[in-house]
């Protein structure tokens, strides 16, 4: 019996109108990021770009309509701009060739700008919130770390190039895009785009080093996976957090070993490796019936 073909959701043909608008999210989007676009303007001169219908507020009003309302296509986006408004911006006709072109040429590092403004924003309100306290696991932590930092990386597919205009472009349509997030407000900290998609997570390391200030936490995952960059980090006064990786230590004490929780230290890296084993806590907790998740402790 043949398996049923899994279908990428993402190459679907879909057919659907764009979401239906909403008044309180419009006013929320609104308050945050209208201040923010109108204080990049004096960037996006700097540019040489001329004012124009499809500026700086437009665009941004554009790109976000297209994902919080999940507008299928640019002709759908422009359809939608000719009936009714965006955000903060009035309705207007333009042709779909005006917008396609428009996202083509407009530059990346506008819309970087208006990310970072809004980040400052968020994290002066976040800063300033009094209800919805930390989880008592984080604020434990930040009472030891005054950074807990989470790095990932995600391959971004590429585009489909079914216009001619796609097609004939030289720019790069994916890559692999790596983030830093601030664990306790949820928050970015620092993004690095990687041209290549097939891009390994441990070439990433001196972008980190350079990142994470002394005396903080970072959190990754095994893909990161690199002895003496792990021992890098203790030397620089940081500690780190990753998943096991089976067959690279050796338990060298055991503080403690019940039903739900086994705390060790161990030698972690390979006898034979160029690097020199380090000496780590080995932390493993189980959740339920199994045990979910084993953590190498540094620092």
């Amino acid at each position: 019996m043949s398996r049923p073909r899994k279908n990428n959701p993402d190459h679907t043909r879909r057919h659907n109108m764009p979401a239906p608008s909403s008044e309180a999210i419009e006013a929320h989007l609104s308050d945050l990021l209208k201040p923010v676009v109108h204080e990049q303007l004096k960037y996006y001169r700097q540019l040489g770009l001329r004012q124009r219908i499809l500026g700086l507020p437009l665009m941004v009003a554009a790109v976000l309509s297209l994902l919080w309302r999940q507008i299928p296509s640019v002709r759908e986006l422009g359809r939608t701009l000719a009936r009714e408004d965006l955000l903060w911006c009035r309705g207007v006709k333009v042709t779909q060739q005006a917008l396609s072109t428009r996202f083509l040429e407009f530059p990346a590092s506008m819309f970087e700008q208006v990310l970072w403004a809004l980040v400052e924003e968020l994290k002066r309100r976040w800063a300033n919130r009094v209800v919805r306290p930390l989880p008592p696991s984080v604020a434990w932590t930040k009472k030891r770390f005054e950074h807990i930092w989470i790095v990932d990386g995600s391959t971004l597919e590429a585009l489909f190039r079914k216009l001619k205009s796609l097609q004939e472009h030289p720019i790069a349509l994916a890559g692999k895009i790596y983030t830093i997030v601030d664990m306790a407000s949820h928050l970015p900290v620092a993004i690095r785009f990687e041209e290549n998609p097939n891009a390994a997570d441990r070439n990433q390391w001196e972008w980190l080093h350079s990142t994470l200030p002394k005396g903080g936490l970072l959190i990754f995952d095994r893909g990161f996976y690199d002895f003496s960059e792990f021992s890098a980090l203790v030397q620089a006064g940081s500690a780190w957090i990753t998943r096991l990786k089976k067959g690279t230590y050796q338990v060298q004490k055991t503080f403690s070993q019940s039903a739900n929780l086994v705390d060790q230290l161990v030698l972690l890296g390979h006898k034979r490796g160029k690097n020199k084993p380090i000496t780590v806590r080995l932390v493993q907790v189980r959740h339920g019936k199994s045990w979910q998740t084993l953590y190498y402790l540094g620092g």
